[in-house]
């Protein structure tokens, strides 16, 4: 069995990994040994965790896990969100203004693997953001949600938009998450626990119909154990 460890943007990504990733890669032969808050600070020899504000104290803190364990069955991961990274991260430079989402997100990811500079580590950017993968099935908002039939609407219509809720962009209020909100305000106060549970809802199946770049990452990571189901 090959062994997981994964770095998430915040506490809704650790949630989510915790309820549907692990499980679902068990059945693969990968346990997920770790699920970690991304580091976005270091004072006082104290690691600050939630959120990725700055580049620096997040590669610290994966090169030094990788370090830690240098089995070969381990392997690491990230599940953090092409939506405001921070300036000096890998591929910025490069790869921002590539115009096709997709290939700007594969740039940074590539970018990314480079500079960590280990076999082991999956690099994996979201695209654009988590609450994506709530729009692969926008009527599944009722599941926390209820008697929001008109706003979820509005979700739907804008969901039918485009080829998939990936392309949702990174607008400062038109990411994903924003045009949540928009709609039903107290999400952004229950995105920990709304959030998986209305992915939970939405089921990894039909996640992985709408979002390639995601289906793409879960391949790879299923493919660490060597089993199939």
């Amino acid at each position: 069995m090959a062994r997981l460890h994964l770095t998430v943007e915040g506490q809704t990504e650790l949630v989510f990994a915790s309820k549907l990733l692990r499980p679902h890669l068990r059945d693969f032969g990968v346990y997920v040994e770790r699920i970690e808050l991304a580091a976005h600070a270091k004072k006082k020899r104290l690691v600050h965790r939630g959120g990725l504000q700055r580049y620096l104290p997040f590669r610290n803190d994966v090169v030094r896990r990788l370090k830690e364990d240098k089995s070969n069955d381990v392997y690491f991961s990230t599940m953090i969100d092409l939506y405001a990274l921070p300036n000096d991260f890998p591929g910025t430079n490069t790869f921002q203004q590539e115009q096709d989402p997709y290939r700007r997100v594969e740039g940074m990811e590539q970018a990314l693997g480079k500079d960590i500079g280990d076999p082991r580590f999956l690099p994996y950017v979201q695209l654009h953001e988590f609450e994506a993968v709530l729009l692969a099935d926008a009527g599944k908002i009722a599941t926390r949600f209820v008697d929001r039939e008109r706003e979820i609407e509005h979700l739907k219509q804008l969901v039918a938009s485009v080829s998939s809720p990936e392309l949702i962009n990174d607008g400062e209020n038109s990411a994903p998450s924003k045009q949540i909100i928009a709609q039903i305000p107290e999400y952004a106060d229950v995105k920990p626990t709304a959030g998986p549970i209305i992915a939970e809802a939405i089921g990894l199946s039909k996640i992985r119909n709408k979002c390639t770049h995601f289906d793409q990452w879960l391949q790879r990571l299923e493919q660490l154990g060597g089993v199939s189901s």
